[in-house]
């Protein structure tokens, strides 16, 4: 719950203090640019707000690693990945997109902090604890935070990194959908951005991965 709270904070004050030029740049998410990919946190936040006020009165069907699914590379013919620009440049101004998120934003991160981590909750037909949902987006703030600096400027990106313990969290994780460790020489940064498929291994690191790297990228959906 408070790594959630502490990852999900950092991603959109970091979202909030981009400078207004740079929601132009690419983001790490293959064909968005920064300003879509905070439109689609836009939209994270508000499905989060949804699960959580969506009480389910069963077993659980899945925790934080399976409700994660492998999935194939997005092709950009997803219909809503197609809808994220056109709504991204609906907004006009980075500072409407901003408020937008920073508003919804800040909500649903108060119902966070609110929610019964023993509660319930029924999201993308799965039955979850709320404890083991807002875990598994722990994993999505910081892999969409990598996302945003991927492409600003170095001296942006090195100051508003994900936190750290969000990071270790994330890769656990990660590890747990992909069924192996990454090599203890990899960051948990690195570990992240090679796992699923945000950057290519080096030659080093490629020998260094052994047999898990004929089984990389790992998309998670």
């Amino acid at each position: 719950m408070d790594l959630f709270s502490r990852s999900w904070t950092a991603l959109r004050t970091a979202v909030l203090e981009t400078p207004d030029e740079d929601f132009e740049r690419p983001s790490g998410c293959a064909g968005w640019l920064v300003r879509d990919l905070a439109c689609h946190l836009v939209i994270d936040a508000q499905d989060v707000l949804i699960t959580l006020v969506t009480p389910a009165g069963t077993e659980p069907t899945a925790d934080a690693v399976t409700y994660w699914e492998l999935v194939e590379p997005p092709t950009g013919e997803d219909p809503l990945d197609a809808l994220i620009p056109r709504l991204a440049a609906a907004y006009g101004e980075p500072r409407l997109l901003k408020f937008h998120l920073d508003d919804v934003g800040s909500a649903a991160g108060r119902a966070a902090q609110l929610a019964d981590p023993a509660g319930r909750v029924s999201t993308q037909d799965k039955v979850l604890t709320v404890g083991d949902y807002l875990s598994a987006y722990v994993l999505e703030w910081s892999l969409h935070h990598l996302d945003l600096i991927a492409h600003l400027p170095p001296a942006i990106a090195t100051a508003t990194e994900p936190p750290a313990d969000a990071l270790a969290a994330a890769r656990t994780l990660l590890e747990k959908i992909a069924g192996a460790p990454f090599p203890a020489a990899f960051s948990d940064k690195d570990a992240l951005l090679i796992g699923t498929g945000r950057r290519r291994p080096t030659d080093a690191e490629q020998a260094v991965l052994g047999d898990l790297a004929a089984k990389l990228p790992f998309i998670i959906g």
